[in-house]
């Protein structure tokens, strides 16, 4: 992926240093079961429950971000993601008439504090429409290339995509609709539409994918096979397997890994937003 040289987003807060590390008895491992949990559960309304017992919440402790190079470069290139996501749709926007509201992006380490509450780095890049911001703890790319088997800039870039991809449903209503449906219908509905809403999210990464290929010409030969492999081992199926050895796919809230590589792959073919209805797919979701 040619990345170096696109234009960085300013939608960029840094709060890295600003918190607490790991509490005592944490870890790596601790960190791994948590993301496979929250990507098991994804309920961004438990996250003022995800930090480990001990930890201050974000902001407590002062602090400076990390200026050591690898850093640096990685904040250049989560920038530059977030701006050629704000490229593609902005113009998309356009082309129905309407104005794209880009989200912030928040670097933090350890923990953070967010309008869904406070959340440790163990439950993974995540997305709160409460403030319309992105989070990730840039250590979880270590994680996903180590522990979950997928390297490669590109399917760091598809985690940012889809998370993006939350930010459009919230601007779009359907955020807002899949919850008071869930509350109203049980677990077993809620996550079927969180499926449906997780899927959607991987459509829309697809479709900036395609977008942004047209407008930077940045891809090289593997990254869309990168992204794949990516959402193969993060489909429920995949981290069911890893965590506890079985499968149950009435508990599934993200997509099975063939579905989240379906509904990308569904994404970057067609370039359409209209093309990502999984709410209406029916048997062929």
């Amino acid at each position: 992926m040619r990345w170096q040289g696109g234009r960085q987003s300013s939608n960029i807060s840094d709060r890295r240093g600003m918190g607490g590390g790991m509490a005592a008895g944490g870890g790596l491992g601790a960190v791994v079961l948590g993301l496979v949990y929250f990507l098991l559960t994804g309920d961004p309304s438990g996250l003022q429950n995800a930090a480990p017992t001990g930890q201050p919440p974000a902001g407590s402790q002062a602090g400076a971000p990390p200026t050591d190079a690898a850093s640096d470069t990685m904040k250049q290139f989560v920038a530059t993601v977030l701006g050629s996501t704000e490229d593609v749709w902005t113009e998309i926007f356009r082309q129905q008439g309407q104005a794209y509201e880009q989200p912030q992006l928040v670097l933090f380490s350890g923990a953070v504090q967010s309008a869904c509450g406070q959340a440790s780095a163990a439950v993974g890049p995540f997305y709160c429409p409460g403030d319309r911001q992105v989070y990730i703890d840039l250590d979880f790319y270590d994680q996903l290339r180590r522990d979950l088997g997928a390297p490669g800039d590109f399917a760091q870039a598809y985690v940012i995509a889809h998370e993006v991809g939350h930010h459009i449903q919230t601007l779009t209503g359907v955020s807002q609709q899949v919850n008071a449906a869930s509350r109203r219908g049980g677990e077993a509905e809620a996550n079927r539409l969180s499926v449906m809403q997780e899927l959607q999210a991987d459509c829309y990464a697809g479709v900036w994918a395609k977008h942004s290929q047209q407008q930077r010409n940045w891809l090289e030969q593997g990254d869309v096979e990168e992204a794949l492999n990516a959402a193969t081992q993060i489909g429920d199926d995949a981290l069911q397997k890893r965590s506890q050895g079985y499968v149950v796919p009435e508990s599934f809230t993200h997509g099975s890994s063939a579905q989240r590589v379906r509904w990308f792959q569904q994404g970057f073919q067609s370039g359409s937003m209209e093309s990502c209805d999984t709410f209406n797919a029916g048997a062929s979701l």
